[in-house]
């Protein structure tokens, strides 16, 4: 199974920022060890063109060349730099090519991504461009040029952060299903509307978060009754786990490999080619968050082999 990495695109945060860079290096640090069945490639870098499938020139422009003002800086959360729009472009080539991939070989990754809070004319939550956006974008219409016919996408977000941006950019797109389920009371405060939003209370353990993943998909499967989507993307955040400080759920890990393989199983069983990306993961023990993206990357992989 194809993963694609960006980690060696850092970006030159002050110290004690609160963005945990260093997970996704300690990811693809341990995925050769523990997860042997992923090749590992460098992400390619999303052009302008691509991104503006799902964000507008100028937003994309103002991003590239640094002129975003300092009240829309803020809102994303990282100082500007060179660095943070080489990896922010390289974060969404990961995801467009692990779209292709999975269209050709049913399971890929990205070892970063599901950058959800950006939207089309703003970045938002350490998020730059909205990766997911862009790759179901680019996809159907690459499908559409070899295939002559549409690609419907699903968007699986079990981040525990709504997923605003993505929401907000498909709002009006029959053509995309956006479903999250997220904690009721965290951020973003303002929430923009899913095609399905299911919103979990503070504590939510794991009976009661996967009765409600089940009843969710059992929904989006049902909007499909007559004709599945053709790609799923599954942003498999991490900040469900009890041990996340920013995610106020109380998921175990064994809860959070099961999330992963209802998920996983679900696509594969309907033929369902699945792009993972990995969302978010703020553990107060960083390892612990990079533990359970190890776990959701053995699920990949052995929907991978089942496919």
């Amino acid at each position: 199974m194809l993963a694609f990495h960006t980690d060696q695109f850092t970006l030159p945060l002050p110290p004690g920022h609160r963005f945990p860079q260093e997970k996704y290096r300690r990811l693809r640090q341990r995925v050769p060890v523990e997860v042997p069945e992923i090749e590992l490639r460098v992400a390619p870098a999303a052009t302008d063109g691509e991104l503006a499938l799902a964000h507008t020139p100028g937003y994309v422009t103002d991003v590239a060349e640094g002129l975003l003002d300092a009240a829309r800086q803020r809102e994303i959360g990282f100082p500007w730099s060179p660095e943070m729009v080489e990896r922010s472009r390289r974060s969404v080539g990961a995801t467009i090519a692990a779209a292709r991939t999975a269209l050709a070989q049913g399971v890929a990754a990205n070892l970063a991504g599901g950058t959800h809070h950006a939207g089309a004319a703003q970045g938002g939550g350490f998020c730059v461009f909205n990766d997911i956006a862009v790759a179901a974008r680019l996809m159907q219409a690459e499908w559409g040029r070899h295939h002559r016919s549409l690609l419907r996408v699903a968007v699986i977000d079990l981040d525990v952060h709504q997923g605003n941006g993505t929401a907000a950019i498909f709002r009006d797109d029959p053509t995309v299903f956006t479903l999250s389920l997220h904690g009721e009371k965290n951020f973003p405060f303002r929430k923009e509307a899913s095609d399905l939003d299911v919103a979990l209370p503070d504590g939510c353990a794991d009976a009661e978060y996967l009765d409600a993943l089940d009843g969710a998909l059992d929904r989006l499967w049902a909007h499909h009754a007559d004709a599945l989507p053709g790609l799923v993307f599954y942003l498999a955040g991490a900040d469900a786990h009890e041990g996340d400080r920013l995610g106020r759920l109380k998921l175990t890990a064994a809860g959070m490999a099961e999330r992963d393989r209802r998920v996983f199983a679900a696509a594969r069983e309907r033929r369902i080619p699945a792009v993972l990306t990995m969302g978010g993961g703020y553990g107060r023990v960083i390892d612990d968050t990079v533990n359970v993206q190890i776990g959701t990357l053995r699920e990949a992989v052995g929907s991978f082999r089942r496919w």
